[in-house]
């Protein structure tokens, strides 16, 4: 081997062995922690009072017993970032009687069509057969959409 091939040789060991002890290192760090909840597409989160999940067509149903929001978020946007986290950080404090479905704004174009939604961080209550009951925009803060339910 000539110099330039071991130098070579050498950085890319040196290299495997620091991702490797920075994997394990991660690996430990994930086992010491408590869970976090974390909303996605395939979970759901119920707390001791309201629920925020995952939008699902049959849940719309749920407005026979309780308010139904469609907030309209994309992954993408500050703004709903910011309403998510919050949300996510509130979950104690959303009534017994509401439901918040985290509605996905690239993909619902359906929806998008049907409440006339164009652009992210949109908030649509409906009743139990999916009818517009408000539509609005915008709020950061958990309290301001809770505020906007009719």
């Amino acid at each position: 081997m000539n110099k330039n091939t071991k130098i070579v040789f050498g950085l890319i060991s040196v290299t495997a062995i620091l991702v490797g002890i920075f994997f394990l290192n991660g690996m430990n760090d994930v086992s010491e922690k408590k869970p976090e909840v974390i909303v996605n597409k395939e979970d759901v989160v119920n707390t001791p009072s309201g629920s925020y999940e995952a939008f699902s067509i049959d849940k719309i149903s749920r407005a026979k017993t309780s308010d139904v929001v469609l907030f309209f978020n994309a992954s993408w946007c500050p703004t709903c970032r910011a309403l998510n986290k919050d949300i996510e950080e509130n979950l104690s404090s959303i009534p017994e009687n509401v439901t918040i479905l985290k509605t996905d704004y690239d993909t619902e174009t359906e929806l998008k069509k049907k409440y006339e939604v164009t652009y992210q961080h949109t908030l649509v209550q409906v009743d139990e057969s999916g009818n517009l009951i408000k539509k609005w925009s915008g709020g950061l803060k958990l309290e301001n959409l809770l505020t906007q339910i009719k």
